[in-house]
């Protein structure tokens, strides 16, 4: 199956926010793939103590619930939108990228995306094309739909599947909200579930095997 490639495409910018598409070969019978095997465990951001309609409301003039407003708030809440940032347990960049992801979207060199904003945005919508797939089948299921007190959104399963990976969010959804993820910092897939949701997420296309192009 050829893979897809990240391109550069003709979206608004909003504080530095990377414009590009995402594009997907036609679609198929994908009842043959499986998630067995695939690292689907993503994400360990940083203390859950700030919630996004606290945030400095300069930074997020006019982009409201946005795709723009979701890539700021995510952002955010994952490293208060420094891209220079590691954490304790070496989770890198705005978005708090795992090395093993890094590789599964194709970027091999951390010292160059620690000092690329531009390869950190890109990683970033890959990577959500990528959970998009992996859920495409709970996110027409469940968005719209309570679970455990939470409306399910798209954009909410797919700030929990940052967080958790996606194989996480499958288990919590399908559990009715009983299996349950927290990260090292305690941050539940619920917490961001409801702190993300209701954004527009429309523009990520599902992307089995996204690519960064470098």
């Amino acid at each position: 199956m050829t893979k897809n490639i990240l391109k550069l495409a003709a979206v608004p910018s909003v504080f530095g926010l990377v414009s590009m598409s995402l594009s997907v070969k036609d679609s198929g019978d994908f009842k043959e793939y499986s998630t067995d095997g695939l690292d689907l465990s993503y994400t360990v951001p940083v203390e859950d103590d700030v919630e996004p309609h606290d945030l400095d409301v300069t930074n997020f003039a006019n982009v409201g619930t946005s795709f723009a407003g979701f890539k700021e708030a995510l952002g955010f809440k994952e490293s208060r939108n420094d891209y220079s940032r590691i954490n304790k347990f070496g989770y890198l960049g705005r978005y708090q990228f795992g090395r093993s992801t890094l590789l599964l979207l194709g970027i091999n060199d951390t010292e160059d995306f620690i000092n690329n904003p531009v390869l950190q945005d890109k990683a970033f919508i890959a990577n959500l094309a990528r959970n998009k797939w992996v859920l495409r089948k709970d996110i027409k299921r469940f968005a719209g739909k309570e679970v455990n007190g939470v409306l399910v959104t798209e954009s909410g399963i797919l700030a929990a599947a940052h967080l958790g990976g996606p194989g996480s969010v499958k288990r919590y959804l399908r559990s009715g909200g009983v299996d349950g993820f927290r990260d090292a910092f305690g941050t539940s897939l619920k917490s961001y579930m409801k702190k993300f949701g209701g954004y527009d997420t429309s523009f990520i296309e599902a992307d089995h095997y996204p690519k960064v192009e470098i």
